[in-house]
Order: C-alpha cells, then sequence, then structure tokens
C-alpha cells in the first residue's frame, strides 16, 4: 500500500512512522508532506500556553477526553507536546504522555510528544509539519501544548486558530503571563488551579489588563447620567473579547465551560472571516521559516568552513563588523 494512502486511510502505525521522519527532517518525510499537504487546512488548531507549574498538561488532558466522550460530535483528537529540551544532552522530558493517562486506549486519540531543541518559543520548526500530518490524517482538532518559557511563546499565535493562554493563582506573581508578555494573544484565558487561595487578585488582576487591551464595557451619558453596557465576548464589530474563565483541571471542573467558550471562537472566526485571515498567516509564516532554512543551507554549502571560520575571526578581532562580515560572504570576497 502507498504510505501516503495509508496515512489518509486512518493507518497508526504508518502515521507514527512519518511523524518520526518529519521531526528528523528525513527526505521521505519531505516527500509524504508534500503528497499530504492538499488535504490539509480543516482541522482546529488550538494551542495551549503558560507559565510552568499552571497545570497545561492536565488542561489538555481534560480538554481531549471532553471532545471525545462528552462532545456531540466526538471529535478525534490529536495532541503535539512540546517539551522542553535538555541543555546539556539535547534530550526531552517527555513526561506528558505519561500524565495523559485517561486517554489510553483511545483510538481516537495520538498524542506526539517533541523536543523543542532550543528553538524560539520553545516550539521546533518541525511542529509545523506534525500538525500537517495529523490535520491530512483526519484529525478534526489538534491541541499544541508548549513549554510555557517565556515572552517567546507568542510564537503559537503564528500556528493555532485559537491559543488557550493558561494561569493559576499562587506562582508568586500576580499575573504571569503579563509579566511574560503572552496576555495580547489569547483567544481565551483560563485560571487553572481555581480551588487554590489567591484567585479571585488573578482574576481581578487578568481583568483589568484585559480591559486595557479590550474595553469590556461601553461608558456613555444618557440624560446626565453615567451609564455603562457589558459588550459581548463577539460583538457586531467583529472584536473578539477573551473571556475569562476558571477550572480545576484535576478533577475536570470548569472544563465544559471551556470547551463551550472554544466552539463559541471557532464559529467567530467562520463568521468573521477570521479563520481565512489566520489561515494565510500560518502559512506565510510556515513558507518564510522554510525559505530561511533553505536559503541558509544553500548559503553554507556554497562556502568551505575555512572561509566562514576566517571571516568569522575578523569579527571576534573587531576587524570587521557583522554586517560587513555579510557583505563579503554573500559577495564572495573573504580578503
Amino acid at each position: 500500500m502507498d504510505f501516503t494512502q495509508s496515512i489518509l486511510d486512518g493507518n497508526r502505525l504508518s502515521l507514527a512512522r512519518l511523524l518520526t521522519q518529519v521531526e528528523n527532517d528525513l527526505p521521505e518525510g519531505r516527500a509524504a508532506l508534500a503528497e499530504l499537504f492538499p488535504h490539509t487546512g480543516r482541522a482546529h488548531l488550538i494551542g495551549i500556553t503558560g507559565a510552568p507549574g499552571t497545570g497545561k498538561s492536565s488542561l489538555v488532558n481534560q480538554i481531549a477526553l471532553y471532545y471525545r466522550k462528552q462532545h456531540a460530535s466526538r471529535k478525534r483528537v490529536a495532541i503535539v507536546a512540546v517539551d522542553p529540551s535538555s541543555p546539556f544532552t539535547g534530550g526531552a522530558v517527555l513526561g506528558d504522555r505519561v500524565r495523559m493517562r485517561d486517554l489510553s486506549g483511545d483510538t481516537g486519540v495520538f498524542i506526539r510528544s517533541m523536543a523543542s531543541r532550543g528553538s524560539l518559543g520553545g516550539l521546533a520548526q518541525a511542529t509545523a509539519a506534525v500538525v500537517q500530518v495529523f490535520d491530512a490524517a483526519g484529525y478534526e482538532v489538534i491541541l499544541i501544548e508548549t513549554v510555557g518559557a517565556g515572552q517567546s511563546e507568542v510564537d503559537i499565535a503564528r500556528l493555532a486558530h485559537t491559543t488557550i493562554v493558561v494561569e493559576a493563582p499562587g506562582l508568586g506573581d500576580d499575573i504571569q503571563a503579563i509579566k511574560a508578555g503572552i496576555l495580547e494573544i489569547a483567544d481565551i484565558l483560563v485560571i487553572n488551579k481555581a480551588d487554590r487561595p489567591g484567585v479571585e487578585n488573578t482574576e481581578h488582576a487578568l481583568r483589568t489588563t484585559l480591559d486595557l487591551a479590550h474595553p469590556t464595557q461601553l461608558i456613555f451619558h444618557h440624560h446626565g447620567k453615567t451609564m455603562s453596557v457589558e459588550l459581548s465576548a463577539a460583538t457586531d464589530t467583529g472584536l473578539w473579547v477573551p473571556p475569562i474563565l476558571k477550572t480545576v483541571a484535576i478533577d475536570g471542573t470548569g472544563i465544559t465551560e471551556v470547551a463551550e467558550w472554544i466552539d463559541k471562537h471557532l464559529a467567530h472566526l467562520h463568521q468573521s472571516g477570521g479563520w481565512a485571515i489566520r489561515e494565510r498567516a500560518r502559512l506565510e509564516s510556515e513558507l518564510e521559516a522554510a525559505l530561511q532554512e533553505a536559503l541558509m543551507t544553500r548559503f553554507r554549502e556554497s562556502i568551505s568552513e575555512a572561509q566562514f571560520d576566517e571571516v568569522f575571526e575578523r569579527v571576534v578581532n573587531r576587524s570587521l563588523s557583522p554586517w560587513e562580515a555579510v557583505r563579503s560572504l554573500l559577495n564572495g570576497r573573504f580578503k
């Protein structure tokens, strides 16, 4: 049987093998990606990000369970868990599959752990390709859980249609997301571990900051009186105001509401034209990343290591600026 066709037919073994080839950037993987690409563009990509310790893996586990057992359409779910790579060995913890035992044995769920390999935002370049394979294989919902390592997590917004930013009280800072600069990318805000003390402070701080970017009240004067009207999450102007939801992922509290808001955001994307806009931006980002990688590879193949090292040493010795070095390397003038 044709390898690509077996993926389209739902063969899990072929899928696992292709994911390995894609993650290792093998020629077979690239060839399969090219054949599968026309079959993509249908899955709902949901990114889950936030500071370490907020319970992202537990939340992902519960959302997947909801889609498999409670959602009306019992959607097929793929989970891409991007783990932090060790700076010493290059290996990853890859512990998410251990924590997601509730999903074991369900053929409608496929979990793949990936090492970030030190890439910006904890998202390996191969992540987009892995998501593409799951999309072509017929998985309707793809949950992408990121490392949660800081401000560079905004990269998840370039890949996902719906981005969930997870917070938790009692982490030493009222709002980790504000500190990390990732609040702006949230389509849905979730305060997990909401049974802990301090949840009110976290919710208040989130709402205050959210109002600065997305006013949730319309203030006006009528007959000398100041009046206000609450704005809905999706207004007539096409503005989406991220809801603030509270969950306790360990026991499933609040998960139904999160899933309902995910569906609301999906409907909003289709109604407002946001789906097409995000798909275009996502594909443009993937194309630029692939182009940069290909150009860099081609350039390094065009010069010898000795030539590169010679120019680099001049930069180290401050006799040549990095910009002059680039110009020299591109023009082939090394002296």
